[in-house]
């Protein structure tokens, strides 16, 4: 990795990173192995209800905000209507996520994990966590700091601009 550092207006420091394409290369590469490795056991769970990935982000999200409307969810998963209602239509048929009228909206369906959705929700969780949490243990507070910056900068500016603000508030 090739560095240089700039001094800033303020007096600060500022290093500037200058990345050759074989490095980025090397970098992707491990994104996608991280990834593999940061599903593959949530994957295995995940088979014997015959669910994939959608199933599990759609259960993720309505456990972080339970009475979720289905369009929240929608913009949230950035699916088709139709990809998601097949989605919902199985874990709810499977009694694992109960779909309510709004109260303030009858149009609105919020969503809600039923007991057996929030066991299944927590057995992937517990899974992920445990192989992040020893990532960051082994990678150390700085590393850890970051890369979730690094996470941060690769979402698209207008979905990250929100989801941050989200953060703030919560």
């Amino acid at each position: 990795m090739h560095s240089k550092r700039m001094t800033r207006p303020s007096g600060r420091s500022e290093q500037l990173l200058f990345l050759t394409d074989e490095q980025l290369r090397q970098g992707i590469e491990l994104m996608f192995f991280a990834y593999r490795g940061f599903t593959a056991d949530p994957d295995r769970i995940l088979e014997n209800y015959a669910y994939g990935r959608a199933h599990h982000r759609a259960i993720h999200f309505i456990n972080r905000t339970p009475g979720l409307t289905v369009n929240d969810l929608l913009d949230i998963l950035g699916v088709t209507k139709q990809s998601l209602n097949r989605v919902l239509r199985q874990l709810v048929e499977d009694g694992l996520v109960e779909s309510r009228v709004g109260l303030q909206d009858r149009r609105q369906r919020n969503l809600y994990l039923t007991e057996s959705g929030a066991a299944l929700e927590r057995e992937l969780s517990d899974a992920q966590r445990k192989r992040m949490r020893k990532a960051y243990s082994n990678a150390g507070p700085e590393a850890v700091h970051g890369f979730r910056t690094v996470l941060e900068q690769m979402i698209d500016p207008a979905l990250r601009e929100k989801l941050l603000n989200e953060k703030d508030r919560g």
